[in-house]
């Protein structure tokens, strides 16, 4: 079986589906959906999202330079797309998809109290790349729901049922397959 050539296109997936939440300077709060997020450094630990100018949250990032990365879960999959397709200038979304906010301790955007972990970010640099600007981020600081916590203290996200999203599609992660470095380490008999 042979294989396609498309054109040029973004089909890096699956990706997190994400919420974030913002504040403009007022203190009034949004939240939206992200799918185009990531990882960017571990020391210093930054993230990024990518935003299009003409989306209700990016004034508000521009304006404070902070925003909260809640990751998302099953649970949360109805309100993740509701969030992505309506927007906070014509509807309250907080209050449609019975979303709770708790505040922060770093930055002024809240946090998802349904999110089982909560990434606060200050934008450091902004990229202005075409239909989206992408924000370079510092974590500030990092919330973890108790509720995902063993008897050892041990954080169990993979509890938590995290949902991401291929080409259109939302979908839970699945399965286990090994752990960091399985594929080397020695077996015993």
């Amino acid at each position: 079986m042979g294989k396609q050539s498309w054109k040029p296109g973004n089909m890096l997936y699956p990706v997190p589906a994400v919420l974030v939440t913002v504040a403009d300077k007022q203190g009034n709060p949004n939240i939206f959906t992200v799918a185009w997020t990531g990882t960017v450094c571990s020391d210093p630990p930054m993230v990024s999202i990518s935003v299009r100018p003409s989306r209700y949250s990016h004034q508000m990032i521009e304006e404070t330079g902070e925003f909260v990365i809640n990751l998302t879960t099953r649970e949360l999959a109805f309100a993740t797309d509701y969030c992505g397709v309506k927007s906070g200038k014509d509807t309250d979304k907080i209050k449609d998809m019975h979303l709770n906010l708790v505040p922060a301790d770093e930055v002024k955007a809240p946090l998802l109290k349904e999110s089982p972990v909560n990434i606060e970010c200050r934008v450091k640099q902004t990229l202005r790349l075409g239909t989206h600007d992408m924000y370079l981020a510092d974590v500030v600081a990092v919330h973890a729901d108790e509720g995902y916590m063993d008897e050892k203290g041990r954080f169990m996200l993979e509890k938590a049922d995290l949902i991401a999203y291929s080409h259109g599609t939302y979908y839970t992660l699945g399965e286990k397959l090994g752990t960091f470095g399985y594929s080397v380490k020695k077996r015993t008999t």
